[in-house]
């Protein structure tokens, strides 16, 4: 099983301290985010993207008007190791575990990133592996993407499924010909604009008891 990473294993809201840290206002972290996944699909269509936090780099600097310095951003970028796992998370992993199904970090950003905040939570353990995409110099939602994945992981994208928060992440997933269980806990419920999900609940625990049971 795939797990998109931030937002839906990690938490982002302590990374909004930083911003207050660096001299920003906090309610720039959402705009921050959205405008790095924004950017990072841009890229990717027209060729190859750059590395996640190359953008979110770039990004800050445009957030704030140009007017955080190079260890500022730095400061707010470190910050990703140290953010928290969704306390719903560990009880995903245990259902997986007792399920004997393996779980893999699926993110946008460095592995390293999820590796360390699972190290931090004594949770490494309970992950196979954590597949970035920046080995594709793509952000997700392109069919090759979630395919690549699969080969990594070793299953048919068939008897594979994905677990997100993110409605965009989910139809891509059932587009490339996966499962896919939507988390409706950030959005509050699935936009009709996306093709439909194989689970949907609101939390990530709930959800991945509903595709263990499909």
């Amino acid at each position: 099983m795939l797990f998109d990473v931030f937002e839906t294993l990690v938490q982002l809201e302590p990374l909004r301290e930083r911003f207050v840290e660096a001299g920003r206002p906090g309610h720039e972290l959402e705009l921050f985010f959205a405008r790095t996944l924004r950017d990072g699909m841009a890229y990717t269509l027209a060729g190859d993207a750059p590395p996640f936090r190359t953008i979110a780099a770039a990004q800050l600097a445009i957030t704030s008007g140009h007017t955080l310095s190079d260890n500022a951003i730095a400061h707010i970028l470190d910050g990703f190791a140290d953010l928290p796992l969704h306390p719903e998370a560990e009880t995903a992993f245990t259902l997986l575990a007792e399920a004997d199904v393996p779980a893999y970090g699926f993110t946008h950003g460095g592995a390293g990133v999820l590796e360390s905040i699972l190290d931090r939570h004594g949770s490494s353990g309970k992950v196979r592996g954590v597949l970035s995409t920046e080995a594709l110099h793509s952000f997700k939602p392109p069919a090759r993407v979630y395919h690549w994945a699969c080969e990594q992981a070793g299953a048919a994208p068939g008897d594979t499924a994905l677990v997100a928060v993110h409605s965009w992440d989910t139809h891509g997933a059932v587009k490339a010909g996966l499962l896919a269980g939507f988390a409706s806990r950030l959005e509050g419920g699935l936009t009709p604009l996306a093709e439909r999900p194989h689970v949907v609940a609101n939390r990530v625990d709930e959800v991945v008891a509903g595709l263990l049971a499909l």
